[in-house]
Formats: structure tokens, sequence, C-alpha cells
């Protein structure tokens, strides 16, 4: 499913189209996404002018005077920016047509995402829990030791706990603990600070990365231009199960954690 780095793709590739342009129309195909689109969310949005496009957790976040159209990928969806000369497809959900002449078009073949209008902010129930950004400041060493200190739960979980830090989903975990020489399966409070503090630096280094590339295009994937995401060709381990760690050349193992398939190298890894 599209993670941090999918989302902030999809952000940096609408905003220049419709940042500071009059919204003239929402066309809904298909309401029965995640949650069922607001027969009124046409009527709330038409003339209202997006003021800025944001992005907080996995949560899209076109902001106009009275509040945010709220856009959530699900597992499978995708904006483009397209014309009105492109053809709408069986899963083109959602059109946010512009003044421009320019159209923000949602895709979902699962229907797993969801299109709300935000109008309480930082409060809406499915913003209010979300914990730090990974990319912010206030993500640091001395944050994440706080979080691992009383917490006896295996330390991927922990980072993919959205309560507590938001986007770290399970690629970019598995790829930042490996970097970072942590067992995915140890516990968050048997791992020392400076391991932790390790392990900060390469969320951050693993999430920039992927941005810088697009994201990573597995299946359903493509960024607002049609293209995909290429940091896939960078993976050490998520996939990778039973070939070569990059570092020792032993076979890479396989486990669940928290329901979550995890590839790790056993002994790289402590």
């Amino acid at each position: 499913m599209p993670e941090l780095p999918e989302v902030e793709t999809s952000c940096r590739g609408i905003e220049p189209f419709c940042a500071g342009v009059e919204i003239a129309q929402i066309v809904v195909r298909q309401p029965k996404l995640r949650w069922p689109v607001a027969p009124n969310l046409p009527a709330q949005l038409a003339g209202q002018v997006v003021q800025s496009v944001g992005r907080r957790g996995k949560y899209l976040l076109l902001q106009v005077e009275s509040g945010a159209l709220m856009i959530h990928l699900g597992m499978s969806g995708s904006l483009r920016v397209v014309d009105d000369t492109v053809l709408v497809g069986k899963h083109d959900h959602v059109d946010i047509i512009l003044r421009n002449g320019k159209i923000i078009r949602y895709n979902d073949p699962r229907r797993f995402g969801s299109v709300t209008f935000n109008q309480q902010g930082a409060n809406h129930p499915l913003l209010k829990k979300l914990g730090v950004e990974p990319l912010e400041e206030e993500f640091n060493g001395d944050y994440l030791i706080n979080c691992c200190r009383s917490r006896k739960v295996a330390i991927k979980s922990l980072i993919m706990n959205s309560q507590l830090v938001v986007g770290v989903g399970n690629i970019y975990a598995q790829e930042s603990l490996f970097r970072s020489g942590i067992h995915p399966v140890r516990a968050a409070n048997k791992i020392a600070k400076k391991r932790i503090e390790t392990l900060v630096v390469h969320i951050k280094q693993v999430l920039k990365e992927a941005i810088k590339a697009g994201g990573s295009s597995l299946k359903d994937f493509t960024a607002s231009d049609g293209k995909p995401g290429y940091f896939q060709h960078t993976f050490q381990v998520y996939g990778r199960s039973g070939e070569p760690c990059i570092l020792c050349g032993k076979p890479l193992k396989q486990a669940q954690i928290g329901q979550r398939t995890t590839v790790y190298c056993g002994s790289c890894q402590r």
C-alpha cells in the first residue's frame, strides 16, 4: 500500500497544479469507498480556492478556506493530474476539476481509500491520535528512547505504531532496521540508547531516499504524472527472503511480526 514516501510524492506532484487555484467542480462517480463520500462534498468545495497542499501521516490535505479536502490512498489508490481529454477509467472514482483546466483524478481499484472533508483541523478523529512526523525535528533520539523505555513490544511494531510516529510502514521499517543492525523482533526496551539514536538516523535517511526516488512501485502505485517510483530497486531486505544478505552473504530470513511479513538477516541484525 502507499506509505509515507508515496503519499509525499503524490503531495508534491499535485501541488504545482492546484495550489492557489479555484475548484470548479467535484465529480463523484463511486461514493462507496472505505467511508462513503458525503453527498454534499461537491457543494462544500465548489468555488473554493486551494490555499495549500500538505500531508499529515498518510493523509493528503488540500486546504481551502472552510476546511480541508482529506484524501487517503488506502491499499491501491493514486492521484493523477490529467485534463478533460483523458478518458475516465473503470476505477477513476473522484475528479477534482480545477479552473485552470487540470483535473486531479482519484483512482482506487480496491476502494480502501477515502475522500472526506475535514472542518476540524488537527482535532479530526482520523488525525488527532497521530504521532510525530518522522522527518520533523521532534522525531529524534530522545523521543524514540522515551517511547521504547517502558515498552516490551518488538521494535518493528513500535516504529510502525502510528500513534507514536506516523508513516514508517512495513517496507521502510524493514529497510531502516537492517541498516541499523537491529533485529526486528528485539524488545524495544532492551535496545541500547545509541542504537535507537542510530535507528532514528536511518529511518529519516530511508524515507528521504524513497521520496527522492518517487516512492516504491510494487503493484498499483504511480506518481501524479503516471510514472512509477523507483526505490524498490534499492531494497536490501524487503521482499528478498532466502536471497543472500548484501553484507554477509547468508540467506535472509522471514518472520511474521504483527501480522506483517518481515525479512531480516539473522547474522547482521541482533
